[in-house]
């Protein structure tokens, strides 16, 4: 960029943004990643006044007091809040559109700020309308669509032009998507909402069962992260604090990963039989490809210990989970902005 345009701010802005039910990462044309925060949003009741955004949004969820809200505005994927979108989507560009020039910070001036959002292969041109307006309300000019599993396979760097197949498995917060890809188009595609948030609430909902115990979704997702698995492993115990539904008082309990485990063990499964009956409605001649490359996993999802182990052994297909899985939607969307024209395709 010149001097020029940096002063006068004339060109251009080129932004990707992974829309996430559980976390929204925005990418800036030349710049790399620049947002990865969570999709919340902490407003006052009544006014609607936006009091947070991201981080500082999701460390109120359950905690805040009754004049103050805290939502994620998406659920499986899609939009379920319109407002509380388009605020926290402002926020965010916003936030990709700040620099730091040794006197402060400033907000960088475009002429035309030109945008891809990745959404889920299987929402409804209703929703895609919605993401699209969203974006326009939040600043920009023009919105282009790219759905998640190809910006995935993009941003792993997968040969989506060649007439060969590849399989990507992207579980995110709100969505497991699951696609077929070849002369960059999908051939076969299978769209759950069964994803991390749905690992979460199970956890919720086996303590609340077993244990007589709330514990809240956040916990839930902290326990996941540590102990959760989809294949038994090496057992470990571990301290759970929470509500005690009968008395109503906090306790604590000890659980074992084990029980973990059986807990996540009806989403784990829906998720294996989704990628089974991808593979099933996949023509031969990929599935010959599928079996040679193997199946590509991406989203943070797919960090949940074993999960790759069980897809495996249940489908006799090899499988690896993309580096840096959480980042791929959204390298996916950088990716087309830098050759925009080579894509042109791929978007929606």
């Amino acid at each position: 960029m010149s001097i020029f345009h940096r002063l006068f701010g004339l060109l251009n802005m080129d932004i990707g943004i992974d829309l996430g039910t559980a976390n929204t990462l925005v990418y800036v044309k030349d710049e790399g990643i620049k947002v990865r925060q969570p999709s919340v949003v902490a407003v006052k009741k009544g006014s609607n006044e936006v009091v947070a955004v991201g981080d500082d949004a999701k460390r109120m969820l359950g905690r805040t007091p009754d004049t103050i809200s805290a939502v994620r505005p998406l659920r499986d994927g899609v939009i379920a809040d319109f407002e509380m979108t388009e605020a926290m989507l402002k926020h965010f560009i916003k936030e990709a559109r700040t620099r730091d020039n040794g006197k402060g910070t400033k907000i960088i001036k475009a002429s035309k700020i030109r945008v891809v959002v990745a959404v889920p292969s299987g929402i409804t041109e209703v929703e895609k309308r919605a993401v699209k307006d969203s974006a326009r309300h939040a600043g920009a000019d023009e919105v282009y669509l790219i759905e998640e599993p190809m910006a995935a396979a993009i941003g792993v760097g997968l040969p989506i032009q060649d007439a060969s197949g590849n399989m990507i498995v992207d579980i995110g917060g709100g969505t497991t998507e699951i696609a077929v890809i070849a002369l960059s188009g999908v051939v076969t595609k299978e769209t759950i909402r069964v994803a991390g948030d749905e690992m979460d609430e199970a956890l919720e909902q086996w303590f609340r069962n077993e244990h007589k115990l709330d514990i809240g979704i956040s916990t839930g997702e902290a326990i996941k992260k540590s102990v959760g698995s989809a294949m038994r492993k090496k057992s470990e115990t571990i301290s759970v604090k929470g509500r005690d539904l009968v008395s109503g008082i906090p306790k604590t309990i000890e659980v074992t990963s084990d029980e973990v485990r059986q807990a996540l063990k009806d989403p784990v499964s829906m998720i294996v039989e989704a990628v089974k009956k991808a593979l099933e409605r996949t023509p031969p001649e990929l599935s010959a490809d599928i079996l040679d490359r193997g199946i590509i996993m991406t989203g943070g999802g797919s960090k949940l210990k074993g999960m790759d182990q069980i897809i495996r052994e249940r489908t006799n297909v090899p499988v690896n989970i993309a580096e840096d899985p959480l980042l791929s939607v959204v390298r996916g969307t950088g990716m087309v902005l830098e050759d925009i024209k080579k894509y042109e395709a791929v978007l929606i």
